[in-house]
Formats: structure tokens, sequence, C-alpha cells
């Protein structure tokens, strides 16, 4: 039977007081007035036991005057930390008055308890049962309770061995015929004592750690815990007196896979239940034959920490009071076959720092302050009609050995200095290998411990939003490591990963894929995306691998992978989550953005998750797209020769041909310059000079292209070396004591001005995804090496940029023009001396000539520098 918490309304202390006074009479009745005026050893050996009992009276020979004096000596004013005006509370007051009156109680010497029991309870000295008691009478009646029946040997059986569904049906306090019958479940205490109000009745002691008694009341009371051990006392609420604190909606939304906000239902979540504060454990493991819970709390026993199991949803959950933040602690689980297996928490919001893994108990203190920048982005433009220029960033080798907090103090600085809209984050979610990058994730609801805590990196994402700068974050739900503490066969069988061994195991990285079939699993991770975004603050989710879960023959040879039920290669699971979390995402937090890394043509990435596709498919309801295909033909035309560059002048036009199929980013992330791939300025060919001079050209005609700019650090000042998370970029190239220093910071400062000019200039960004946005003006000059394109902001207003891609110097070039500009200025160049170049630039105003070129009505004459991009806009 569930135990009967205090009916809604009534008040505590007469609750207390009537449970008291229930106690009370029924000691009256049991100790008669020559016991009475005997000493307390001398009350418990006459204390009435049923003769049909053995148990109870084997108890009351044997241990009643070790234990009367044990419980005379720990209860003192230093075991019951509640004050006087609380219902539960043996106040000091009342300690002092007693031994005032009787002038013959004794204080127990104070020793200092372990730190973690401190913490539960404020401890004692127990006194051992060699110890003679004070020749006095207790100050409050201290009653011997009948014997209740005893735990049932199945009971007793399956909390022995951590497997018992229903803890709470037979712990705590239950109505029987009689009374009310107490049972606890302590391995390795000595004694427990329970208090109603002012009186105390000690367990008895039915072996294997099972305490239970009967008291002749009418009610379940308001009662504490007593817990006596080797060398201190536990003074703590009964766990098992609880009602579930995991409302009937919450249960009803897990189990229909739609709990939106699933991190406020389980996990750890310190709270107020029942007027007692604690913390309230939940975990979903339906294939689990027992969860219980260890930590630093109970000394990384789980034995007593037995948690129920809630109906059919698979969720179990235990309300541990005195248990707050701070505290370690896992799940063990048995498994179905009785093995065990110590879990950390799949929800847990913060963890160790890796190689540790224990999930750690976390509220949220943090006070944002970005509320004006909230309010704007909720207000601002979609994304693919705003400014974006992003700098990607791993956040442990920016600057190696910052914490959270000590980058808020220099990243904003930095990347508001070189007008970036946004920072990517490489993924921040706890992972146990820092050599993945943070892309093999275990802990989907923690940020790393490496840099701080949760707090510290909402922190750096205020500081960031304070100084105008949006916050974007790898997000990774297509797959996960196989550590046997996380995720992998959660509770004894497939839960996360897919039944399918086929399905589950991901063959380029030897991870676990999602099943993202299963309802549960795809709550798992729409509600983590909601999370970082409403939790966090984040402002959107860079969408990791979305190849690998679109497609079943995803790196699978035949024979590897089965057909859909239609007989085709999609994934029909991972369309509908990706369109669920889209959906979701875009409801819930207005202005944030999602982002897929899609190295495909699969259609509609970016199409609304209602609008049919040609395919079948409504569209997946991305906001942008990685451009994968720009990227590499775009790179590949650079790493070739000048000379050679005219039979790969396609390779720089193709990608106007489906610029807006999608809505696109040009990314150069850290995948473009690792694992051999070298830097972006060491894949330019030629000597120092042309190499700087190569990346410069390329940065501002990638900046001039239709889409969005992603660029990954350290590629901002030209660094020769390849990107290592063992130490970060090279900032010593910025060193003014460094001879080349001035090389580097020239390809920085063009970075600063592309970004500032491109701010400034609606016609480089308002039209990404509009066909009259980009108009040629030449591209087809193979032989020259020259592009030549317009871009119209939504008023018209054009900007002309010119890329000569070639090592000449091409004096008087002529372009085809529009006949309604009466002249053009150059406003970037990147040949610019300040840059590093040449400094062939145009000084002067450029008008138009009345003869046509190119098929228009005008044409101008430019100086196009080597190696370089020129931007001209209406003067």
């Amino acid at each position: 039977m569930t135990p009967r918490p205090t009916p809604s309304g009534s008040d505590p202390k007469k609750s207390a007081a009537k449970a008291a006074k229930s106690v009370k009479k029924a000691a009256e009745k049991a100790v008669t007035k020559k016991a009475t005026a005997k000493t307390p050893d001398a009350v418990a050996e006459k204390a009435p036991v049923k003769k049909t009992d053995p148990v109870a009276k084997k108890a009351a020979a044997k241990k009643a005057a070790t234990k009367q004096a044990v419980a005379k000596k720990a209860v003192t004013k230093k075991v019951v930390t509640k004050t006087a005006a609380e219902p539960n509370a043996v106040g000091t007051a009342v300690t002092k008055k007693a031994a005032a009156k009787k002038g013959t109680a004794k204080k127990a010497p104070a020793k200092k308890a372990p730190a973690k029991a401190r913490k539960v309870a404020a401890p004692v000295q127990a006194s051992s049962p060699e110890v003679s008691a004070p020749a006095s009478p207790p100050e409050t009646p201290a009653v011997v309770p009948a014997a209740s029946p005893e735990v049932p040997a199945g009971d007793r059986e399956r909390l022995l061995s951590g497997t018992h569904h229903d803890p709470h049906g037979v712990l705590g306090a239950h109505p029987v015929p009689g009374g009310v019958a107490f049972r606890a479940f302590r391995p390795y205490a000595r004694a427990v004592t329970v208090v109603a109000g002012e009186v105390r009745a000690e367990l008895h002691d039915d072996g294997d750690g099972f305490f239970s008694g009967l008291l002749p009341l009418s009610e379940v009371p308001a009662y504490r815990l007593l817990v006596a051990y080797e060398e201190t006392v536990q003074d703590t609420e009964d766990a098992y007196a609880f009602l579930p604190a995991l409302g009937d909606l919450d249960l009803h939304l897990i189990g229909e896979g739609r709990h939106e906000q699933l991190w406020t239902a389980l996990g750890a979540q310190p709270m107020t239940h029942q007027g007692a504060t604690g913390t309230r454990f939940t975990v979903w493991a339906p294939n689990a034959r027992g969860v219980r819970v260890a930590g630093t709390f109970n000394f990384w026993d789980p034995s007593a920490y037995a948690m129920r199991s809630l109906g059919g949803t698979g969720v179990w959950e235990l309300f541990v009071p005195g248990v707050g933040e701070g505290e370690l602690y896992k799940f063990e689980i048995t498994r179905p076959d009785g093995s065990k297996t110590l879990r950390a928490d799949p929800l847990a919001r913060r963890t160790e720092v890796p190689p540790n893994t224990s999930s750690i108990i976390h509220a949220s203190h943090h006070e944002w302050q970005d509320g004006e920048w909230l309010a704007r982005r909720a207000e601002g433009a979609p994304a693919h009609e705003a400014p974006f220029s992003v700098y990607e960033i791993h956040l442990p080798s920016w600057r190696p050995g910052l914490t959270y907090r000590q980058l808020a103090e220099q990243l904003p600085a930095y990347v508001k200095e070189l007008g970036f809209t946004h920072v990517e984050l490489m993924p921040v979610a706890e992972h146990p290998f820092g050599g993945s990058w943070g892309y093999q994730v275990t802990g989907f609801y923690a940020p790393t411990a490496r840099l701080g805590t949760p707090d510290d990196f909402k922190y750096l994402v205020d500081a960031l939003h304070q100084a105008g700068i949006g916050v974007l974050m790898d997000w990774v739900p297509a797959h996960f490591p196989r550590d046997d503490w996380a995720l992998a066969e959660f509770d004894g069988r497939t839960l996360y990963e897919h039944e399918d061994p086929l399905r589950a195991a991901h063959p380029d990285w030897g991870t676990l894929e999602f099943d993202y079939g299963r309802r549960e699993v795809r709550n798992f991770l729409v509600a983590n995306a909601v999370y970082w975004c409403e939790e966090f603050h984040i402002d959107g989710l860079r969408v990791d691998a979305v190849a690998s879960m679109l497609y079943l023959d995803y790196s699978r040879e035949p024979g590897q992978w089965v057909p859909n039920v239609h007989g085709g290669r999609e994934n029909l699971d991972a369309v509908d989550f990706l369109q669920e979390m889209n959906a979701t995402v875009y409801r819930r937090v207005p202005g944030v953005v999602t982002i897929a890394e899609e190295s495909t043509a699969w259609d509609g990435v970016t199409r609304a998750t209602h609008h049919m596709g040609p395919g079948g498919f409504g569209g997946l309801g991305f906001g942008l797209k990685w451009n994968m295909g720009w990227m590499h033909d775009s790179l590949d035309y650079m790493a070739h020769e000048p000379v050679h560059r005219k039979y790969h002048h396609h390779e720089m036009t193709f990608s106007m041909v489906y610029a807006y199929s999608e809505n696109y980013v040009l990314p150069i992330s850290h995948d473009e310059v690792v694992h051999g791939k070298r830097s972006l300025v060491s894949k330019m060919p030629g000597d120092w000079w042309q190499q700087r001079a190569n990346l410069r050209a390329y940065l501002a005609f990638m900046w001039a292209h239709p889409g969005k700019q992603l660029l990954f650090m350290g590629q901002e000042f030209a660094q020769g070396a390849e990107w290592s998370e063992a130490h970060g970029p090279d900032w010593w190239l910025l060193d003014p004591a460094y001879g080349a220093e001035a090389d580097h910071r020239g390809v920085r400062d063009l970075v600063r001005d592309l970004n500032a000019v491109y701010r400034a200039t609606p016609a480089l960004w308002q039209r990404d995804t509009d066909p009259s946005g980009f108009q040629w003006i030449v591209g087809d000059a193979a032989e020259d090496n020259v592009f030549a394109f317009l871009r119209h902001d939504a008023e018209g207003s054009p900007l002309l940029a010119v890329t000569n891609l070639s090592p000449v110097v091409r004096p008087g070039y002529r372009l085809g023009a529009p006949d309604d500009v009466p002249a053009w200025l150059e406003t970037l160049n990147t040949d610019a001396a300040r840059y590093g170049g040449g400094d062939v630039t145009n000084p002067d105003v450029v008008k138009p000539d009345p003869q046509g070129w190119h098929g228009r009505p005008a044409s101008i004459q430019v100086t196009l520098p080597p190696l370089a991009t020129v931007w001209l806009r209406p003067a």
C-alpha cells in the first residue's frame, strides 16, 4: 500500500501533535507505573511482547538494553537539525528543558562525521552496545513497537537483489490491522528509530538490513528516521514515505513520445516534494528488472535506494530527501539476465570531467542578461535573408587552457573585432574522447565539464549575445559511442540503438545509430534540440552527418542493408525524426535556425515540412544547408596552378546551376584543414606571396558568392599548419616580434574588412536565395581565369565582384555593366598593400562607356590585380 501524505490544507503541527499524542497513549498503556519508576533498561525489559511472536520476544529480551542506550545517547540536540517550529522537530529547547527538569540528561560527546554523511543529516556519535545508558528516563517517550509482519520472502529477496518494481509498497509506513507498520531497509545500520513528533520508537532488527515495527496508530503520522551506523547517526526523512514526484501528464507525454521538455521530467532534479527538500531521480529503462541509485550520498552503495517502476512507461522514480546539488550519482540497472550495470544518467545536466564518468546533480543559478538580444532575434529576418557569417571554433583549443568564463573575457571581443555575426561551436555536449572533437557524445544534455559547469557555459553564451554575436552549436543526433557506462544497450537490451544489428552499427565510425522509429528515442533527441535552445539560449543547431541518417545504404554494401517498405533506400524513420525536430524547434523558439550538414542531393532539405517534393517527401524543414559541392569544387580549382585553371573553370561556376535549390552556407570548416588536407593557405599553389594572394582572392570570392559564409579558426590569419586539437591555432604568428607577422595580420585584416563591407551591403546577403539577386557579367572567361558577377539587394542596388585568378595584372579589362549606374567606386581590393598585396588598385571613380560588352549596353574598364578580387559599388 502507498503511504498517505499529510492531507492538503491540514495543519502539520496539529498532525504531528495528534500522532505524538496517539503514540504517547499507546506507550502509557504498554508501560506500567512500576516500569516507569525504573530505568529505561527496565522499562524495555517489561515492555509487553506477544508470546506468539518469537522474533519480537527475542528482540525485546536480547537487544532492549543496548538499543535503548544507543538511542538515548544518539538523540541529542545535534541530531535533529530542524527548528522547533517544524512539525517533526525534536527541538533543542525541549531537550534543554528536559535536561533541566530531570537534572540527569547528559550530552553525548561530539564526533565529526564523514563529509557525505553531514550533507544528508546532522550526525552524532553513535554509542556502542557495550556503553551503559544514563541512569535517567528519556526526555520523550521511547516506545518499543510490537513486531510487525516481516517483509515477505519474495519481496525481501527482490529488495536484496535490486529487482523490486515497487519498493514503496513494502518499505515505509503502511496501515495494517492493529496499527501502522514501519519497515526500513538500511544495510550496515545498527539501529533504525522512528521519530514522530516528540516520540521515538526503535524498530526491530529483522536481519540483512531490514528493520520493522508496529505502532498502534489509526493513521500514518509525519515521521523521520534516525539511522544509527557505527560512528554516526543520520536524521532523515524516509524516501519511501513519498508519493511519486513525477506527474501523470509527464508520464503520458513520455509514453506518447511527445514530452518536448523531457529534461524537466527525467534525470536528477533537485526539488521540494511534500514539504521536503531533496532530489527526484528518474530514468527510462523499460527492460530493466530493477533500478537503484548509487552516489556519493550513499557511499556508492545502492542497496537502500531502490527505485519504483511507474506503470508501463518504463520510467523508474525515487525521491531521495536530503540530497542536493553537487552530489555524484549513477543508476545501477539489473538487466533481464540478472547481471548488473552501472550507468551514467542519459539526461544528466552535468558530468564529471573526463575520463571520470559520473553524473552530477545540478540546478542552474545563472541570471541571463541577454533579453535585448533574444527580443531582436525573435523579431528579425530569417537567417537566409540576413547577414550571416560564421566563425567556427573548437572551444577547448581556441586558447588552450581557458575555461568557459575565461573564454567569455576574450572570445566575444575577438569575434566582434573580426565582424562575424555568429560563432559555431564544435560539439560542446559531453564526450569521453577529446580526439573525437566532441562528435561522439555520451552526455547529450550536459556541456563538457572540461571547461567548467553548465552555468559557466551559459555565462559564455550570455557574453557573446551581449557583444551582438549569435551562437550556433554542432549537434550530433546521428550516432553515439559504445561505452558500457553510457547509452549502449542501456538497460541490457537494445534501447537507444536499433534492434537490427545492421541498422545499429555505424559502418564508418564504430559507433551506434539511434533507432529513430522508437517514439521514446525520437523524443529524447527532439527534446534535446529544444533543450539547448531554451536552456542555453543557443541561436541555432548545425546538425552533423545528416546524410548518414537519411540513407539506409549509407557506407553499406549490398546485403548489408534492407530496403524500406516502399523498396527504397531512404530511412523513413530518420526523415520523420528530422521533420519533427525542425518543426518543434522552430515552433518553440522564435528566431533560431537549424543547419544541415548534408552532402548529397536530397531534395528539400530546406523546404518546409508540409510542402511535398517530386520524390513524394515533405521538406526536412532546415533553415540552411551546407553547400558541400561548392566547397569541394572551389577548393579543387584553387589547388591547381594558374596555368592549368582554364581547364577547370567550370568548377568555380557550376555551383550557380543549383545555387537556389536550397538555402546554402558556404563552409570552409575544420574538416577541410585536418588529416593531411593541409590548412587553407597551404592548399594554394605558388610561393608564399602567391599562396597568400590566392587565399585573399578566394575569401573575397566566397564572401560575394550567393550563400552564407563559414570559416574555421586559424584560417582567418593564414595559419600554415593543419589544425590540431592538442594545441589549437598558431597565435604566435600574430606576435609583432615574429618576422612574418605582417603577412598573417594582413589576411586577418582582410577578413575583418570583408565582414564589415558584407554586413553594410544588403546586396551581398539579402537575396541569397532569390535568383534575381545574382547576374553573371562574365562566367566563361576561362582563358583569362576571370569571374565577374553582380549582386542585387531587395531595392535593386548592385555590387560588382570581379576575381582574377591568374598571376598577371590585367589593365583596362573591359566588363559589361548596367547602364543605369553612372559611376563605380572600388570598395574592396584584396591586393591592397595593407593586406600584404602589391597595391594594384583602382583609386579613381570608374565611369561606364556606351560601348556594349558581354551582352550589356554599357561597359567599364578596370585594372585587375593578379590573384585578386575587387568589389565595386555605385559611387
